[in-house]
């Protein structure tokens, strides 16, 4: 017979990356990583955002929150982003995350990040935010044809 693979969780195999021998980011201006590529459209992010924002019901235990991390190594990067995804966060920017998870759920990812962040000696930045609805729904997007006002019915419309 032959071995059982053994699937390491998040931080394992992060501690194992930190001791194969990755000890510090590479320079700034870092080579964008393969893990972009799999950014979705702006519309499938849009429809994400709508998706937590327009959430019927939410448990008392839910916490709403952005994940959003500067990342020079690609390796880290992507798995940081398959981490995320795994647990149920939207990606709706390259390096930001949304997602609105049980309590227990965002406390274990704000734990493993921190350890990750512990695991190498690096110059990256995690920062997972916690917010309001009100404020998710006050998000404007900037730089693409894309109302959201419109979309989320939060903008006033008179008719006469």
């Amino acid at each position: 017979m032959g071995k059982k693979k053994v699937e390491l969780g998040f931080v394992e195999q992060m501690r194992l990356l930190g001791q194969a021998g990755l000890s510090g980011s590479p320079v700034v201006g870092h080579p964008e990583g393969p893990d972009i590529e799999e950014l979705p459209s702006l519309d499938e992010r849009v429809k994400a955002i709508l998706g937590v924002v327009g959430k019927r019901e939410r448990k008392a235990t839910d916490v709403l929150f952005f994940v959003m991390y500067d990342i020079a190594s690609n390796k880290v990067r992507r798995l940081v982003v398959k981490y995320l995804q795994k647990k149920g966060c939207h990606r709706v920017q390259k390096s930001i995350f949304l997602a609105d998870l049980d309590a227990k759920v965002y406390e274990e990812i704000k734990n493993d990040l921190a350890e990750v962040q512990a695991a190498y000696e690096n110059m990256d930045s995690i920062l997972v935010v916690p917010l309001s609805t009100d404020y998710l729904r006050a998000m404007k997007v900037i730089g693409h044809s894309v109302n959201i006002d419109v979309i989320t019915h939060s903008r006033n419309t008179l008719f006469f």
